[in-house]
């Protein structure tokens, strides 16, 4: 077995599926919503960023720019369709997740509806260059899907401290009934959380299209696996999160050396359920007393 492949392959997983459930942890510990439309908000930006390709330019960066805007355009559209209409109704949590998982559903008949079933593939982002490093050669594709999630969750934690909208993000993370008493606004701040959660889903969804053809229901596994990560790293916790996606990147990418891709998900979820059994609420992750009431 090449360990290096194997980490390496491991690393490149968890950075796509890390965006993914470290934007969920966020839209769960800020807006107590499971959002269980990243199914569609992933698709969404994987059309739209194809659309660019063939009609503008497909020029990488533009490409990538288009799944993020995308992603955004959608995030924003699941928040005025089920949260600020639902946020404040007896049951949100299960109202919510129902919704968000209907929107899934619902927009993955559209994406067969309108395109098609014949899958889309977009261009090479990052060429077919390779890099040794210490013996271990590295691929354009894995080192641009590293260096791509790197920055982005880089920018978004620096927005997140910096700006007045990202500390408001922060304080509802921290304690959504204080927030809402020192007059942060729940419906704009939702807004703005679903917006860059969204974006952290198109650039997923971008990056996950250089091993895989983009297609109606294509979002539906990055979903699964986007919220498992969430659950097994503790909801709420982005740390948690972060340790979730390597550790389940680790196993998938063991399977893939071992078993074969076909047992990906099988080992997965088990991997969850044992880490579920021994810490109920995640590796690293509290459930925030606020949402427990």
């Amino acid at each position: 077995m090449d360990i290096f492949f194997v980490l390496t392959n491991a690393i490149t997983v968890a950075c796509i599926y890390g965006l993914i459930a470290i934007a969920v942890s966020i839209t769960w510990s800020s807006l107590g919503l499971i959002n269980l439309a990243y199914g569609f908000v992933f698709t969404f930006a994987g059309y739209g960023a194809w659309l660019v390709a063939q009609h503008i330019n497909d020029h990488p960066a533009l490409i990538a720019a288009a799944g993020i805007a995308m992603g955004a355009a959608a995030g924003v559209l699941v928040c005025l369709v089920v949260f600020i209409p639902l946020h404040d109704k007896p049951n949100f949590t299960t109202r919510g997740m129902i919704a968000t998982l209907a929107i899934s559903l619902i927009g993955s008949q559209s994406f067969l509806m309108f395109f098609g079933p014949r899958p889309k593939s977009l261009p090479e982002l990052f060429g077919f260059w390779t890099l040794d490093l210490f013996g271990v050669r590295l691929t354009s594709d894995k080192i641009g899907i590293v260096v791509c999630s790197a920055l982005m969750l880089f920018l978004v934690v620096r927005w997140m401290r910096g700006s007045r909208r990202g500390l408001e993000i922060r304080a509802m993370m921290m304690n959504p009934h204080a927030a809402s008493i020192v007059g942060i606004g729940i419906r704009s701040t939702g807004i703005y959380v679903m917006a860059v959660t969204g974006a952290m889903g198109g650039l997923a969804s971008v990056l996950l299209s250089q091993t895989y053809y983009i297609a109606p229901f294509n979002g539906l596994t990055p979903l699964i696996k986007g919220v498992s990560i969430a659950l097994c790293g503790g909801l709420g916790s982005v740390q948690g999160a972060v340790i979730a996606a390597i550790l389940l990147g680790l196993v998938e990418a063991l399977t893939n050396e071992f078993l074969g891709g076909q047992y990906v998900l099988m080992t997965q979820f088990l991997f969850i359920i044992a880490v579920l059994v021994v810490r109920p609420r995640g590796i690293s992750g509290l459930l925030d007393k606020a949402r427990e009431q």
